[in-house]
């Protein structure tokens, strides 16, 4: 087993495309993601291992947004945690490209604990709503429902684009040349971001300024996703046989 330093650089070179990828994501997350694979690595985890901590972290943060009253210190335990389960969300893959231990069966894993991460946080942020919120109108608790349907058509529709367009990428020719990354575009990206949705549980100890918050991403990520539709659906179209 190498050293960390030696471990860290192998993870380096094995990164997956930045293509796609707002900055944080590929200037905080995945880095951060970098240090827990090479600390699981010496530690003998596996991937699907690190993806269960992953899911430990998230789910215990939401667990707590729904059943604990909002104060400041939960605004900064929740996040911490939303953080680092993201954070380990990236390590699971890198682990596995290091490792060459990844498969159907982590790949599967890693979206069944998305999947729930997407519902049960707007589900969390509906139910505290309901307990603590004091809502200036019952209305309130139809965002959640709403932000939750924007963030799981986005999952889905993506993880279907990718997987129906991977049969035209294996057959594009080989001397096919990959399209730049875009900082513009990883700049753009960067509110539909998971890991900057997560700041916005830094505001629970102010209910009136998470609503505010949380509403204002709820519209963004509302029209992200009829942008991302829009746009699958014409790459897809064009990937129709001549």
């Amino acid at each position: 087993m190498g050293s960390t330093g030696t471990v860290l650089r192998e993870l380096r070179g094995a990164q997956k495309s930045a293509k796609g990828v707002s900055l944080y994501s590929r200037y905080v997350n995945r880095p951060a993601g970098r240090l827990l694979a090479a600390g699981a690595y010496r530690a003998g985890l596996t991937p699907n291992q690190v993806t269960l901590v992953s899911a430990l972290f998230t789910y215990a943060a939401l667990a707590a947004v729904a059943l604990v009253e909002p104060s400041w210190t939960l605004a900064l335990a929740v996040y911490a945690a939303l953080a680092l389960g993201f954070a380990f969300d990236s390590a699971d893959g890198q682990l596995a490209r290091l490792t060459g231990r990844g498969g159907p069966d982590g790949e599967w894993l890693d979206h069944v604990v998305d999947c729930g991460k997407l519902v049960l946080v707007h589900t969390a942020v509906l139910i505290s709503f309901y307990r603590f919120g004091e809502l200036p109108s019952d209305a309130w608790l139809l965002l959640p429902l709403g932000f939750q349907l924007a963030a799981v058509v986005t999952f889905c529709a993506g993880l279907l684009r990718e997987h129906l367009g991977k049969a035209a990428v294996a057959g594009a020719p080989a001397g096919s040349a990959a399209a730049p990354v875009s900082r513009v575009r990883a700049v753009a990206l960067l509110p539909a971001d998971y890991g900057i949705f997560c700041l916005v549980f830094l505001l629970l100890g102010a209910p009136g300024a998470f609503r505010a918050g949380y509403a204002v991403l709820a519209v963004v990520h509302t029209l992200f996703l009829a942008a991302f539709l829009t746009k699958w659906f014409r790459e897809l179209r064009a990937l129709r046989p001549g």
